[in-house]
């Protein structure tokens, strides 16, 4: 069956159907990884995008029961150039497309992905449109110009519940859940913390009342401007004990200092982003998902300094607090998919929640 994307600047893709039979709307964007395209489709910070893969053969090993970062799917919709009709891997349990019908996610294949990546580099990311052919062009057009996309996603992907996850030791994580990723969670329960996940807008003072002994501010969708009202919180919570920040959570732990936050043409979404510490000078490869990013002007006046930057386009992608045990880092460490060489980063925080409770570790 045939189905297109249409572009609010009047572009048009058409190709096959894949995935539920539905129109859906949202924020058309790219990523560039090669693999580990079921973590990226369920990534809570895809809340509400239509999710491009670049590379050209998605679903080749299948679905299956271990890698999902969410039990439901939040984007909008999945365009690839060619999905896998019979993947082949020990793990596989179904298709691309079955899984994304179960799911009642969209999707559109046999496109040219390359031009439609190169639109959104040149223009930015466009608001589109998937849907059946008989639709009118100029009136969806029209209507993709008018509309507002949503700006709660946060809300829609958080938790509505508190909950927790025993470990081994005494050490207690609190995490908060702007739309966290299952790689978080096992990451920190792979140090032997004990994790206890809060709502996205869980005030400090309740969060405090559970004796963390340290906070993490996860990963999540949209602008962190979406969700000021918590951003007071996280500056009390900084001010009180460890804090580690990824992505959402890194830009609202600049917004908490003074800093500011702009929108990038693009973006940073792939497994294969260059990141240089300042500190050590090393470079690692990083997997990275985040429209905004921090100014670096507006650092300057802040209680916060630099300490990672992207090396392809020099834009932040690290700060820390000059005398407060809090940092933060816009890509994924967890890397869910991608590279794990910067995994030491739990590590550092793991140091600074020891020291703060004045363990030393043998």
């Amino acid at each position: 069956m045939k189905r297109q994307l249409i572009l609010e600047n009047g572009e048009i893709f058409k190709g096959q159907a894949i995935g539920a039979a539905m129109e859906q709307t949202g924020e058309v964007v790219f990523n560039t990884s090669m693999s580990g395209y079921q973590e990226i489709f369920t990534d809570p910070s895809y809340c509400g995008q239509i999710v491009t893969m670049t590379y050209p053969l998605i679903g080749n090993y299948g679905i299956n029961r271990d890698d999902f970062e969410n039990v439901i799917p939040n984007v909008a919709g999945v365009i690839v150039k060619k999905p896998a009709n019979k993947p082949n891997h020990f793990r596989n349990e179904k298709t691309l497309d079955e899984w994304l019908k179960q799911t009642k996610v969209p999707g559109l294949a046999d496109i040219d992905t390359r031009r439609l990546t190169r639109i959104i580099r040149t223009y930015g990311t466009l608001k589109g449109r998937i849907c059946d052919m008989e639709q009118d062009v100029l009136k969806v057009v029209q209507e993709l110009k008018g509309i507002q996309l949503p700006r709660n996603q946060v809300e829609a992907v958080s938790t509505k519940n508190q909950y927790w996850h025993p470990g081994r030791t005494n050490d207690r994580i609190v995490l908060i859940d702007y739309g966290a990723k299952k790689g978080i969670v096992k990451d920190l329960l792979s140090r032997g913390f004990e994790v206890i996940v809060v709502p996205y807008d869980t005030s400090a003072e309740d969060i405090l009342a559970l004796s963390p002994d340290g906070v993490m501010l996860s990963n999540g969708p949209g602008d962190p401007k979406d969700i000021k009202h918590v951003i007071p919180h996280v500056k009390t919570l900084a001010e009180n004990v460890p804090v580690f920040g990824i992505c959402l959570g890194h830009q609202l732990l600049a917004l908490a200092f003074g800093a500011a936050t702009e929108k990038m043409v693009f973006g940073h979404r792939g497994a294969n982003h260059p990141v240089k510490d300042i500190i050590t000078g090393k470079v690692a490869i990083t997997s990275q998902n985040h429209s905004y990013t921090v100014s670096r002007e507006s650092l300057i006046n802040t209680p916060l300094e630099v300490t990672h930057i992207n090396v392809n386009d020099g834009s932040i992608e690290g700060v820390k607090h000059k005398t407060l045990p809090a940092f933060s880092v816009q890509y994924h460490p967890e890397a869910s998919p991608g590279p794990e060489e910067s995994k030491y980063l739990f590590d550092q925080f793991q140091k600074l929640v020891t020291e703060k409770r004045g363990i030393i570790h043998a």
